[in-house]
């Protein structure tokens, strides 16, 4: 079970996502300085103990409308090998030392337990309690079994679309980056074979619900 500490974290993580959403090409842009609010999301834990697994869910209320993103980050204590480029930077926990902030896309042990959820072998953990988990977060999987190991390098594919996760196994995870309630993707979804729902609240109180994930197989794709 992953421990979540009540501490600070320098810089924090909204601050480092305020000079990292803007660098995607899934963000839409507003012209000014994103104006980041957290609006939900939950955990995963590693089975290993090792790294910290979050989906977070921003919404950015700059220029004057409301954009909500999902984030996956994992929390590291070392650097990731050969994972550069989906560093979102490092942050100096209260607790742990140094933590090092990826795109969690590009993370094998966020990959293999966003898969282990996908297909009921995982459990939603709330976002801000240890321990506690979190049932709002629903799933279905009807496709072939996976490997329980996740790779050691996910291909990844980011576009104004959202982000592509290749799998083994002919199937690729596509994971929502620009949260629409209700929207469930393509009108056609036959070849759509897992699905992940869960909620968020905007500004106004308002809450939604949405995919925040869907497995298809490699010939169905949004991007």
């Amino acid at each position: 079970m992953a421990m979540i500490y009540k501490t600070t974290m320098k810089p924090g993580k909204t601050e480092l996502l305020t000079a990292w959403l803007p660098t995607r090409p899934w963000y839409a842009s507003t012209g000014h300085t994103p104006e980041l609010d957290r609006s939900g999301g939950f955990r995963l834990d590693d089975p290993e103990g090792e790294v910290g697994i979050e989906f977070m869910v921003l919404t950015d209320h700059s220029g004057g409308r409301e954009t909500s993103y999902l984030v996956p980050l994992t929390y590291r204590g070392a650097p990731l090998d050969g994972a550069g480029a989906a560093l979102v930077g490092t942050s100096e926990h209260g607790v742990l030392g140094t933590r090092w902030i990826y795109d969690g896309a590009h993370d094998p042990v966020l990959v293999g337990q966003l898969v282990a959820l996908l297909q009921g072998r995982a459990v939603a953990q709330d976002q801000s309690d240890s321990g506690v988990s979190d049932p709002s977060v629903t799933a279905w999987y009807e496709g072939p079994e996976l490997p329980a190991a996740p790779q050691a390098w996910p291909e990844v594919t980011d576009t104004a679309r959202g982000t592509d996760v290749r799998l083994p196994g002919g199937l690729v995870l596509g994971l929502t980056r620009v949260l629409r309630p209700g929207d469930a993707g393509p009108q056609d979804a036959s070849e759509i074979v897992g699905r992940l729902t869960a909620g968020w609240t905007t500004l106004d109180g308002a809450s939604y619900r949405g995919p925040f994930a869907e497995l298809r197989t490699a010939g169905h794709s949004t991007n």
